[in-house]
């Protein structure tokens, strides 16, 4: 598949790149896309989530009043999960939410997640460009030259670009990572993926690595 490659300002170039069917073109797989959101999201939970049980609860243990006679139901101490300010039955606890998941899985997923994006023509290719300072007006400029202002961006680089990153870290939708920190979960939320031209050669390489 080819891409036309564009300038920064919006132009389209006399290049064009040729796409790696092995990874912009292969039958995509929805099992693996699931597995490896799920894998991220879980891996974005804390875990922390803590509520106080029975032995926890400071109080007295000891009974409230005698077993029988009171008309009412039996009744042990204070911190009974029953009464207000008691422990609470069965509550969440602490734990670790994430899970392994297979590199070759990860890998598929990433190539169906691209090639979902290619089949849909949401993939554009940039010249490689850099900004001389961090301003956000710039990437902004950027969006509105590649009509993308009003949609969810995934911006790839080749490496880390600390103009670019703080340019445009703070403009909604759009998300800015590098070849080697990609994930399915922010392509596939992504309306459009923006590659700078250097940067395809680069993940091609990474998820054909056997």
């Amino acid at each position: 598949m080819e891409v036309a490659v564009l300038k920064s300002s919006g132009e389209k170039t006399s290049k064009k790149v040729n796409l790696a069917d092995d990874v912009f073109g292969i039958e995509p797989n929805d099992h693996a896309i699931y597995l490896d959101v799920k894998s991220f999201l879980a891996n974005q939970r804390q875990g922390t989530h803590k509520s106080k049980q029975r032995n926890e609860i400071s109080g007295s243990s000891k009974k409230i009043k005698k077993q029988k006679g009171t008309g009412g139901a039996r009744a042990g101490n204070i911190k009974n999960p029953q009464f207000k300010g008691g422990g609470r039955i069965f509550g969440p606890v602490p734990r670790d939410y994430s899970f392994k998941l297979n590199k070759k899985v990860k890998d598929l997923a990433r190539k169906s997640a691209f090639s979902y994006k290619a089949k849909d023509n949401s993939i554009a290719v940039l010249e490689d460009f850099t900004f001389a300072s961090a301003k956000t007006k710039q990437f902004v400029s950027l969006l509105n030259a590649l009509s993308l202002a009003d949609k969810k961006t995934l911006l790839i680089l080749p490496e880390n670009n600390k103009n670019i990153v703080l340019s445009g870290r703070n403009i909604q939708n759009t998300k800015i990572t590098t070849f080697d920190q990609v994930n399915t979960f922010d392509v596939m939320n992504a309306d459009n993926v923006i590659f700078v031209e250097s940067a395809i050669s680069k993940v091609e390489n990474l998820l054909n690595k056997a």
